[in-house]
């Protein structure tokens, strides 16, 4: 038992570890070795930049080594480790990525090297989805058929992030099972990359430095935005040309080039040649309108030497033949300049696109280029769910651990939704909404979170038969669609909230809450049976019974003398205004008997009616229907309780919780202490109904008209006993 606390306190120190670990770095980096074992990253050897685990950011999946055979020198220490997610709950697996800036640029990177991790030699089909937009299929018996099961896929992307957070999920289409070796994430400028918009992201093809004479790729800390540059470099056809004097950006620059990259490139061998460049569009069949993607391309450059006094070094770009701008231009020396297209370029049917950088007709000097980077572009329409209920679910998600397939967007794509979840979907391009939450039967435990009543726009929500302990939040009766609210087959105690009471009067939702022993139905506070009563209740009660049995007895023996002293007087009252009948059944008068003793009036159900004011004004709810506020002919003012006509108690039944209502009164101040009426016994109803203590409420009368029974006693406004003893 002592443990409780400390373990407690491990575990969320622990978390707390995870999540310091989940942030970004101080330069925003996020860098995750996906699959490594344990809680302890490392630092990267070549680029000096610390990589985490993957603990942080997804609870799904299980950690592999690749086979020994693939674990060279040649391959980064960030590949010998995967992530697989067989046996998932759901087909969707997603990283989140957190503490992001809202409308920012970020590169994301995603590594994969099969090697043979789960030694079944199955090379896997999957699909990249970041958010709710798909991104790219990655078929690995494609790559691994012409290039080696050893070899290394790399997936770039450039996107703006519309939240604090973004997702990256691997999507299982039945072909095998989706894994990844690493993730990195890189903030950018918002300038940079002018086509990435919130409509559409770019995916990297290929990203080629010219004219280096070694095959080191450069990276961070070169590029401070870690962008991959990897050499291309021709020798039979180009001839490099390099500086070691810095190579500056233009002020308007939109892509941050870094100096090492411009400070190489390659010009052809014939002045008469070109640099070239070439591609092949990939179809990607989940386009249904644009089965060929649309590109990008940007060009790099920058004037590396000082020209002779009458040279002229003009450049030129060709598409497929075709000029790419009605006339040349002059980069500047020592400083980087960049050509691009803003509207992709497009094809119908698969094309091989060749790219040429040529001299003007005004040149003398041979063309060059010191780089190039080739996208495609995807769009990012699609609308995520609302990020009120994403929050609101997640943290539910969490509080209490549910191991659904609760990954990803709750809503989108609606394929791959979450379970136990509906959503609405509209056509005015709005976010989808959460409508309906149905955990029922889903081990809960715990209180009720607070994240449900975030959940602005559902219906229904279903949470029967958990482990639910607690109070009822008010907050629920905030939600103004909800209709229904299933709490039954839990253990909650207190009362119904009053806001939930009002909306059940109004008829606008429907609350199911049986099978909670310790749940009080009206909208007051109320003791809960449990072992942990407070002491002080037990302090006050005992010598409050022990007084009251006194009281009892002292009246019961004052009556009984009184009795005897009368002889065979009769003791029943008979009502002022009405004789009583006798055809009734005998089993019948015998029940509503004690009800005619109760006091010299006997009510119609039509004089209840206009008491009432056809019982517009409800007190409370007792076990047996509500209590209603009254007036007399006269302006005393009652208090009327109606038994309801969905009770399934009978009337003796009835009678008894009179009696049991009197004896909550004088033992223990009940809670419905204005609103109590009681008889004890038949043979004692007329002392009852004539003693006056101030204990003890007043009977008026009672009604017994066909099918309705009521009784009618004296309105008590000075509050309940209970509430007098709490505040003293």
């Amino acid at each position: 038992m002592a443990a409780g606390p400390w373990l407690l306190l491990l575990c969320l120190a622990a978390g707390a570890v995870l999540q310091a670990r989940a942030q970004p770095d101080s330069k925003g980096f996020i860098s995750i070795d996906c699959g490594l074992s344990g809680n302890t990253g490392y630092v990267s050897e070549t680029t000096k930049l610390s990589y985490v685990t993957d603990a942080g950011f997804i609870d799904a999946g299980t950690n592999h080594d690749i086979s020994d055979e693939f674990m060279t020198h040649y391959v980064d220490k960030v590949s010998y480790t995967a992530r697989s997610f067989a046996g998932a709950a759901g087909k969707r697996n997603c990283y989140t990525l957190r503490s992001l800036v809202s409308g920012n640029k970020y590169l994301i990177r995603a590594t994969f090297m099969y090697g043979n991790y789960d030694g079944l030699d199955r090379p896997p089909v999957f699909d990249l989805y970041i958010g709710v937009n798909y991104w790219h299929t990655l078929d690995f018996r494609y790559l691994t058929k012409y290039y080696g099961i050893d070899e290394v896929m790399v997936k770039e992307a450039i996107v703006v992030v519309p939240d604090n957070f973004v997702q990256v999920c691997l999507v299982n289409i039945g072909d095998g099972t989706p894994f990844i070796s690493s993730l990195e994430l890189r903030p950018l400028n918002r300038t940079h990359y002018p086509q990435a918009t919130v409509a559409q992201g770019l995916s990297l093809d290929s990203r080629l430095n010219f004219g280096p004479m070694t095959s080191d790729i450069v990276r961070y800390p070169d590029d401070p935005y870690d962008r991959i540059w990897d050499p291309e470099y021709a020798k039979l056809i180009w001839t490099e040309i390099t500086t070691t004097q810095k190579v500056r950006n233009l002020d308007n620059d939109l892509f941050g080039v870094p100096s090492t990259v411009l400070q190489t490139a390659v010009m052809p061998l014939n002045a008469s040649k070109s640099v070239w460049l070439l591609w092949d569009s990939e179809p990607t069949p989940k386009y249904d309108r644009d089965p060929t993607p649309g590109y990008i391309i940007i060009l790099h450059f920058a004037e590396l030497e000082v020209l002779p006094r009458n040279a002229v070094r003009e450049l030129n770009v060709l598409l497929d033949d075709k000029p790419w701008f009605t006339t040349g231009f002059t980069p500047g020396y020592l400083y980087g300049t960049f050509a691009y297209n803003t509207i992709p370029f497009t094809n119908n049917r698969r094309h091989i696109y060749m790219l040429d950088v040529v001299a003007s007709s005004n040149a003398t000097l041979p063309p060059y280029l010191n780089a190039a980077e080739v996208f495609s572009v995807f769009p990012t329409t699609n609308l995520g769910t609302d990020s009120q209920d994403v929050s609101a679910i997640t943290a539910i998600k969490l509080k209490y651990h549910v191991t659904q397939n609760w990954m990803g967007d709750p809503c989108v794509p609606q394929t791959m939704a979450w379970d136990r979840l509906t959503c609405s979907y509209t056509v005015d391009s709005s976010h989808p909404r959460i409508t309906s939450v149905n955990l029922s039967s889903s081990g809960l435990n715990g209180d009720i979170s607070s994240s449900f009543a975030k959940l602005k726009a559902v219906t229904y929500l279903d949470l029967s038969n958990n482990n639910l302990i607690g109070s009822i939040p008010d907050a629920l009766s905030q939600l103004p669609s909800l209709t229904l609210l299933d709490l039954s087959g839990n253990q909650l105690s207190g009362s119904i909230p009053s806001g939930l009471l009002k909306r059940i009067r109004e008829g606008s939702l429907n609350l199911r809450y049986g099978n909670n022993q310790d749940l009080c139905s009206n909208g007051n506070s109320c003791q809960t049976h449990s072992k942990k009563n407070n002491k002080l209740t037990l302090y006050i009660a005992v010598p409050a019974v022990l007084l009251v049995v006194i009281v009892l007895v002292t009246i019961l023996l004052i009556c009984f003398l009184k009795r005897k002293k009368k002889g065979s007087m009769d003791n029943s009252i008979t009502p002022q205004n009405e004789t009583i009948t006798s055809h009734a059944t005998a089993n019948v008068e015998a029940n509503y008997g004690s009800l005619r003793r109760l006091e010299s009036r006997r009510f119609t159900y039509k004089e209840l009616e206009k008491i009432t004011n056809n019982f517009q004004q409800v007190l409370g709810q007792g076990g047996f229907g509500y209590v209603y506020n009254g007036f007399l002919e006269d302006g005393t003012q009652v208090a009327v309780k109606l038994r309801s006509h969905s009770s399934n108690q009978g009337v003796k039944e009835f009678l008894a919780e009179v009696k049991f209502l009197l004896l909550q009164l004088m033992f223990q101040g009940s809670r419905d202490l204005r609103l109590t009426f009681a008889g004890l016994t038949i043979a004692q109803a007329e002392i009852l109904t004539r003693i006056h203590h101030m204990n003890l409420v007043s009977m008026i009368g009672y009604c017994m008209d066909g099918e309705y029974m009521a009784l009618v006693y004296e309105y008590m406004s000075e509050g309940t006993l209970q509430e007098h003893i709490q505040g003293i």
